[in-house]
């Protein structure tokens, strides 16, 4: 995955994103993700929510596109800085969110969803590292597997 936000969170009522440090007994310690990084205590009674369930819905019903993979997407598409922010205006941010999911279900994707999806991102881009696809790995892997064949003809 490009960008891990396991433990990434965003709490109900309460601005920006969270890292999610530790459980406790009576919820779990996150630390804000800006340049304070102040701890805390979320209780049980704040909803929170973990980026990574988060999804995007698409036309087709049975599809959806997870929120690291619209990052990534952005990333691709725009790098760090991105043309719109949470303040721009409704067609601007429609227009952004069509750019980069042309198929996003636009009767239930709303508009406070793509200012949600925008600052997470400018938070996002600024205190997660970004990784390299996993493809490299993978042929790392498969290159061993081949060489053993071909001792095993000799």
């Amino acid at each position: 995955m490009p960008v891990n936000l396991k433990d990434i969170a965003s709490i109900a009522g309460m601005s920006g994103l969270y890292r999610i440090v530790s459980p406790t007994r009576s919820g779990v310690i996150v630390e804000t993700l800006d340049d304070k990084a102040s701890r805390m205590v979320a209780q049980s009674k704040h909803r929170i929510s973990l980026l990574h369930e988060i999804s995007i819905y698409t036309e087709d019903a049975e599809v959806t596109v997870p929120l690291a993979e619209v990052f990534e997407r952005i990333r691709q598409q725009h790098g760090q800085d991105i043309p719109v922010n949470s303040k721009s205006n409704n067609d601007a941010l429609y227009a952004f969110i069509e750019e980069i999911i042309p198929d996003y279900d636009r009767s239930r994707v709303y508009v406070s969803d793509i200012k949600k999806l925008v600052s997470w991102y400018s938070i996002v881009s600024k205190y997660v590292p970004f990784t390299e696809t996993e493809a490299a790995p993978e042929a790392a892997e498969a290159e061993p597997a081949e060489s053993a064949e071909v001792d095993s003809e000799k």
